[in-house]
């Protein structure tokens, strides 16, 4: 069996976000054969760690979920394999379990993780709940987020500011509404500062960020005769890894300015903390050497964040186009596979 159909087997397995036990118990059987592993279960995650004396120890992620679809349409054609999961990332999940069960001896100690509901809320993700339960299986030195990145390493990660605006007016009759104010009248103030946005640029340890806003959703009216007093907006800001939350937030609500008056609301729903680019960690800058590939700045967000915020300096580095991911023509091809299993091969070793 290549490794497209190893990775045909994955694809083809069903695991829509919290719908992982089946892909997670195979995994988990498949790692127990190699007797050099300790391999356990948490949830539907899988961590299989070396058991040497080395003092270093590298550790590889990826995640086991796709966003919905039909895993039956997954086949090969030619070069390729296509499917929901090919790219993100079923395709470097198959040679990661390639290369942990690999028995050669290495002069690291190597965890291999496998977990759940990346796709979805991050308090649902089955890294977190590894985190939380037990910390002492994803102790590393360093770590590499087999995401789709192109083949090259996609340093650190843009955070992800989510803003709620709520625009206030003056309720009234639509046959009079001087009488009133219309608050979804207001959003178009908010709207086109938005619109008008140039993105910030900046660059860190050598590596490029862009952020971005957009206006992602819109709310407001009361009934087709009403001027509507109220109307709110959310807004998506992605955040360069030099700033942080409370950062973010006074430069997002400063942005609006006069858009916003007294009595309006301004209110920070969520936040998913950026990573930086870790490259001046001396394995994490071999990695990207090895690819031979100039390195990029994550311009989303991932778990690498995750790492960094437990203190273990990682990456963003696996086999597929990062723009193919979640859409219906996704898929990775046989050379793309190839040349991960070469360079994190190599890199382990």
């Amino acid at each position: 069996m290549n490794r497209l159909e190893r990775a045909l087997s994955l694809v083809a397995m069903a695991s829509e976000s919290r719908h992982e036990s089946e892909i997670a118990a195979h995994v988990e059987e498949a790692l127990r054969a190699n007797p050099t592993l300790d391999v356990e279960r948490v949830g539907d995650n899988v961590v299989a760690r070396t058991r040497g004396l080395h003092a270093t120890r590298l550790l590889v992620a990826g995640h086991l979920d796709t966003v919905p679809g039909d895993a039956t349409l997954a086949a090969i054609d030619g070069d390729r394999l296509v499917g929901l999961g090919a790219c993100d990332m079923k395709g470097s999940v198959a040679v990661m379990m390639e290369l942990a069960l690999d028995p050669r001896p290495r002069s690291v100690e190597l965890t291999w993780v496998f977990y759940a509901r990346e796709e979805i809320a991050r308090a649902d993700s089955g890294l977190m709940e590894v985190a939380e339960l037990r910390p002492d299986l994803i102790a590393a030195d360093v770590a590499v987020l087999a995401e789709p990145t192109g083949g090259r390493v996609e340093a650190g990660c843009q955070g992800t500011l989510r803003a709620e605006v709520t625009l206030r007016g003056a309720r009234a009759h639509t046959a009079r509404p001087y009488t009133g104010r219309n608050a979804i009248h207001r959003l178009a103030a908010v709207l086109e500062r938005v619109s008008g946005y140039e993105p910030r640029r900046v660059v860190i340890e050598g590596v490029a960020y862009t952020e971005q806003l957009q206006v992602v959703a819109v709310e407001g009216g009361v009934a087709a005769n009403v001027v509507p007093d109220v109307a709110h907006c959310t807004l998506n800001h992605r955040v360069a890894p030099d700033r942080s939350r409370e950062q973010a937030s006074i430069w997002l609500r400063a942005f609006l300015g006069d858009t916003l008056e007294e009595g309006d609301g301004f209110d920070v729903a969520d936040w998913a903390p950026p990573a930086p680019p870790a490259l001046s960690n001396e394995r994490l800058g071999d990695l990207a050497r090895r690819t031979g590939r100039e390195v990029e700045g994550k311009v989303g967000w991932t778990d690498v964040a995750t790492f960094s915020e437990l203190g273990i300096p990682a990456t963003n580095f696996g086999a597929g186009d990062p723009l193919l991911a979640h859409r219906a023509d996704e898929f990775v091809t046989a050379g793309e596979l190839d040349e991960f299993a070469r360079v994190l091969g190599e890199w382990l070793a």
